[in-house]
């Protein structure tokens, strides 16, 4: 979509085969047939155009690239080394994406994960692969997200979707914005020291040292995410923040009622304090009643819908992709990460894979396609794929 400083690098290249698994991992392009949104020749002359003059920020994805053979995946994550999908960050459109890491998968010592020592291994790791290559560049700044468009170049912002590492001791969270940390969710769906996750009880909220890991996010200049956490924890948060905050990756609870999507009141919440909520992809989150497959169109719905309750200077979107079989990925994580809790009980068809937004380098595109086709304007489109987001950063972001 852009010319990316992309040279052809590959995780890990600079080691020996033996140091690193040996694993066959997905293509990175062109896994599936996924469908391309239609445009004629002047609409994706307009598209090439908006990705040439504004920034395109994920809120949130996971740019690393699965194994063909996901039956031993927690024993491949266990050697605490991710690749990154650079052929397919390169065509993505990209200038800057939030990527979650493996945070609670990466189990190098436990299989619950979440573990201080594996957490910081994985950022360690991850970084250190990324400093071998030109085009992805580590985002401490809104200064970098913008130098890194003008250099050809991609953003990346190391996020975490829950803060149980930090244990009880508020001064890790220091720690880990030392390390590159800008974006810290405070639960994943089990509770923890700072509050409930979406497996909580719903009277459940955010702790005294809950409030305290706020000031401190608030302090330090980590933006602080909700997706995960329960309602209650939800709103406690929004309220103890004196900055807006993010609901990264979400949609509308109106339209599909299941635990993991937000209810109207937090996201209006959020968006009366400034935050902003960005529209989730991972497979079968995003349905509605309405279109039960889950696809573009479902997710677009989620889109539109909080665009017509909050307006469109709180919404963009935290596809949570992945390069690989997602939907395999939940299977073998299923119980590691608790996502039974999130899912609710209402009966849908399942898919293998959502069909337009399967992978981060065909998100954004078909997004902005589908935002042009559907009659949204320049100055709009603007600011749902990057400028609401930048917004938030230059007030959070404090140094």
């Amino acid at each position: 979509m852009q010319n990316k400083r992309y040279d052809g690098y590959t995780s890990f290249q600079y080691l020996e085969p033996g140091d690193v698994p040996s694993v066959e991992l997905v293509a990175e392009l062109d896994r599936v047939p996924s469908t391309r949104v239609p445009t004629t020749e002047a609409q994706e002359a307009r598209v090439r155009q908006i990705f040439a003059d504004h920034l395109a920020i994920s809120l949130h994805d996971h740019c690393f690239v699965a194994p063909k053979d996901l039956s031993g995946f927690l024993e491949f994550r266990r050697w605490g080394r991710e690749f990154t999908g650079y052929e397919g960050m390169a065509a993505s459109g990209l200038d800057c994406v939030f990527d979650a890491m493996m945070d609670g998968t990466a189990m190098i010592t436990s299989r619950a994960g979440w573990k201080w020592e594996d957490v910081i291994f994985d950022i360690g790791m991850r970084l250190s692969d990324i400093a071998h290559q030109d085009m992805v560049k580590l985002a401490l700044t809104t200064e970098d997200i913008r130098a890194a468009k003008q250099g050809g170049r991609i953003a990346f912002v190391v996020s975490l979707e829950g803060a149980a590492m930090i244990e009880n001791e508020v001064d890790r969270i220091d720690v880990l914005y030392g390390l590159g940390v800008r974006s810290l969710g405070i639960a994943y769906s089990e509770g923890n020291a700072l509050g409930a996750g979406l497996k909580e009880p719903a009277h459940y909220g955010l702790t005294a040292f809950g409030r305290r890991a706020v000031k401190r996010m608030n302090q330090l200049g980590i933006a602080i995410d909700i997706s995960h956490a329960n309602d209650a924890t939800s709103m406690d948060t929004i309220e103890a923040s004196s900055h807006p905050i993010f609901i990264t990756h979400a949609g509308a609870r109106a339209l599909w009622d299941t635990p993991r999507l937000k209810p109207d009141e937090v996201i209006r919440a959020c968006a009366a304090k400034g935050g902003v909520i960005g529209i989730e992809a991972a497979p079968h989150t995003t349905i509605t009643r309405k279109t039960l497959t889950h696809s573009i169109e479902s997710f677009m719905e989620h889109f539109e819908y909080c665009v017509d309750l909050v307006g469109i200077d709180h919404v963009a979107f935290g596809p949570d992709a992945l390069f690989g079989d997602h939907v395999g990925l939940h299977h073998a994580l299923r119980e590691a990460l608790s996502l039974g809790a999130s899912k609710g009980t209402t009966p849908y068809p399942q898919v293998p894979y959502v069909d337009g937004v399967e992978n981060p380098a065909e998100a954004f595109p078909n997004i902005v396609r589908w935002l042009v086709t559907h009659g949204y304007g320049d100055e709009d489109i603007a600011k749902v794929i990057g400028g609401n987001i930048m917004r938030v950063l230059d007030e959070v972001w404090v140094r």
